[in-house]
């Protein structure tokens, strides 16, 4: 996400390394040329304050130099304020507290040790308010009891009066099943370049609707194979 790459209206323009998360790792880095992981996924948010550094400086003969401080000091709370609301939603809260920090961070941390799959612990996690399915759950982790110990601290803070049916429904509105992974990509474009283009269109029909369950396209959902570590991609990817 380097500067010219984002647009004035903090869109990203360059999809080339395609960033998706698979095992979650805060360090994790899209780019194999990024030696210095300026641009890893933990970065982001530094990153996109430093694009609207530059494009500050950018407008310093037209705009005032403390309008444009005054503009850039507003980012840090607007951007905690979004990725609150978008954690809420993932999580199923009615609002978001102040110590909901915490729960994030511990069970970031618990991601962390053993870089579980991103996209199928939030869809799972989705489904436990109504099925209450803890194996299914614990099996992404390696590290069981403290995640045991989390997820009663989760239970706990769902008292908030919105039912398992309507919490669940929403978490899968916020957490999609499928997403454009790494591998997934690859198999296409590798048979695409042999002119067989019936995968790229495969998957444009399961990724039209990514919240949905879809039987024909479970293949997609599944836990992505071990090869898929060790593609590494670039901005000319």
């Amino acid at each position: 996400m380097n500067s010219d790459n984002m647009s004035i209206l903090g869109l990203t323009l360059d999809y080339g390394p395609y960033g998706f998360l698979d095992g979650f790792d805060a360090g994790h880095i899209c780019n194999h040329s990024d030696d210095s992981g300026r641009y890893a996924y933990n970065q982001q948010p530094q990153i996109g304050l430093w694009n609207l550094h530059c494009l500050a400086q950018a407008l310093l003969p037209l705009i005032p130099r403390d309008d444009l401080l005054a503009a850039l000091g507003e980012y840090q709370p607007q951007f905690e304020a979004a990725f609150a609301e978008q954690l809420r939603r993932k999580l199923g809260f009615a609002t978001w507290q102040e110590d909901d920090w915490t729960l994030v961070t511990d069970l970031f941390e618990l991601m962390q040790a053993t870089h579980t799959d991103w996209t199928l612990f939030w869809r799972s996690l989705s489904h436990w308010p109504l099925q209450q399915n803890t194996a299914e759950l614990r099996d992404l982790f390696l590290a069981r009891n403290e995640f045991d110990q989390w997820l009663a601290r989760y239970q706990s803070r769902l008292n908030d009066g919105i039912t398992p049916e309507q919490r669940s429904q929403a978490m899968l509105l916020a957490n999609p099943k499928y997403i454009l992974r790494n591998y997934l990509a690859e198999n296409a474009i590798a048979l695409a370049q042999q002119g067989d283009f019936s995968e790229i269109k495969r998957l444009h029909r399961c990724l039209m609707q990514p919240f949905a369950e879809q039987p024909e396209f479970a293949a997609y959902a599944a836990m992505p194979p071990e090869w898929a570590k060790e593609i590494t991609l670039s901005c000319s990817s």
